[in-house]
């Protein structure tokens, strides 16, 4: 299945049985806003999936602020929201794909491909003129059974014993990356040897995905090379995954604890622009 679904698509397939459609709006300051906005409204159908009790597992001193829930503890939440391999998952938000985009890639992450993301979020459908509401549906549980791809993903070790010629893209805004503000983590920076890669530039004025010949010029420079990709906590490089497998990439890696996991370790921290830190457009 295509990463990305148009409102139109969406609003085609709204009735279908095998459909789930999931809110994932967030507000990394305020951690109720997004479920408080899906009470007042959101698309027909929807379920509410809550990033930090929903789609992370119990934060430790170390993995980082996001860690990803252990598969069978997901896999039971999805059952019970009644998601099986038979169901197509369609994720929203209203934060540049990223919440809905960690939600895509934890379900592929254990085995279920019939997902996608709403391109252009919530903004998209309501700016279509669809219909919204605040009616609350009940699902009728299903059983998932994971089958974890342990290649998409990557800790500490992968990225510190990582080829000399992988990639490392850090998906944070330019300021972060430079280590010149740090509002989140125990250290500024990021990782030596990565490149810049912001992941809102993925993306137009009207907040959807750029063409596909875009994200294909994006990721020329490595096109043959392996891929490891993070941002602070594992959330926001879901929408350069998105982007990347967009563009034909289909194997790149996460490294989900990102640099609140590196940050909390007695590691190497780079500061300011490297020759390679854009890729630009």
């Amino acid at each position: 299945m295509q990463a990305l679904v148009s409102p139109q698509w969406l609003h085609e397939h709204l009735h279908d049985d095998q459909i789930v459609i999931v809110d994932c709006r967030f507000n990394l300051s305020l951690a109720e806003a997004g479920s408080e906005s899906f009470e007042q409204d959101h698309i027909p159908g929807a379920l509410y999936f809550h990033l930090n009790r929903d789609l992370s597992g119990p934060k430790a001193e170390h993995g980082g602020r996001h860690p990803l829930p252990e598969p069978e503890t997901f896999a039971a939440f999805l059952s019970q929201n009644g998601i099986d391999e038979q169901t197509t998952v369609i994720a929203y938000d209203d934060q540049e794909m990223a919440m809905a985009g960690r939600l895509w890639w934890l379900l592929r992450y254990l085995g279920h491909d019939k997902t996608a993301v709403l391109n252009g979020g919530y903004a998209a459908w309501k700016n279509a003129g669809y219909a919204v509401t605040a009616e609350v549906r009940t699902p009728t549980p299903r059983t998932f059974t994971p089958h974890v791809r342990s290649e998409m993903l990557v800790d500490i070790s992968g990225v510190r014993e990582r080829n000399p010629e992988t990639i490392l893209l850090d998906s944070r805004a330019g300021e972060r990356y430079r280590g010149e503000v740090e509002p989140l983590d125990p250290k500024a920076g990021h990782i030596p040897g990565a490149r810049h890669f912001f992941y809102k530039d993925n993306l137009g004025s009207d907040m959807t995905m750029l063409p596909i010949d875009k994200l294909q010029e994006r990721v020329a420079p490595f096109a043959d090379q392996e891929v490891i990709v993070y941002c602070g906590s594992g959330v926001t490089a879901c929408t350069n995954l998105l982007a990347l497998h967009a563009a034909g990439r289909t194997d790149v890696k996460l490294y989900a604890g990102s640099w609140s996991d590196w940050s909390s370790y007695d590691l190497p921290v780079a500061v300011g622009p490297t020759p390679a830190d854009e890729i630009k457009e």
